[in-house]
C-alpha cells in the first residue's frame, strides 16, 4: 500500500502544484477538457481516497478506487506502448507491474491486515 500510495500521491499533488499540467494530461489521455476548479476537486477527492487506502480503511471502496485510477491511467496510455523507443514512452511500461500490484491488493484485500485500521 505504501509504495502504491507514494506513486499515486505524486500524481495527486500534481493537481494542486501544477493544475495546468494535470489539465493537459486529462485532455491528452482521457479526452476531457476540465477547468482548474475541477482539477482541485478531483485532487482533493483522490487525496482523501488515497489516505484511506494507505491506512487500509474501507478496503473494497478504496482498493477498488485505486485499482480504477491506476487502471484507467495504464490503459489510456495504449499509444505509448506501440512506440516504446520514441521519446520517453519506455517509462510507461512501469505502469504494468504497479497495475498488477493494485489488482493483487484488491483481490487479496481481506487478507491485507498489517498496519490496517479496517
Amino acid at each position: 500500500r505504501l509504495t502504491i500510495f507514494l506513486v499515486l500521491l505524486m500524481w495527486t499533488l500534481d493537481k494542486f502544484i501544477n493544475p495546468e499540467h494535470a489539465g493537459q494530461v486529462y485532455e491528452k489521455f482521457y479526452f476531457l477538457g476540465v477547468g482548474q476548479s475541477v482539477i482541485y476537486i478531483l485532487g482533493a477527492t483522490e487525496l482523501i481516497i488515497l489516505l484511506a487506502f494507505l491506512v487500509g480503511a474501507f478496503k473494497t471502496l478504496t482498493y477498488g478506487a485505486v485499482l480504477f485510477f491506476h487502471g484507467v491511467s495504464t490503459f489510456s496510455s495504449w499509444q505509448q506502448y506501440l512506440a516504446p523507443y520514441t521519446d520517453y514512452h519506455l517509462l510507461f511500461f512501469a505502469a504494468w507491474p504497479m497495475f498488477a500490484a493494485c489488482l493483487a491488493l484488491f483481490l487479496l484485500r481481506e487478507r491485507d491486515c498489517k498496519l490496517s485500521v479496517g
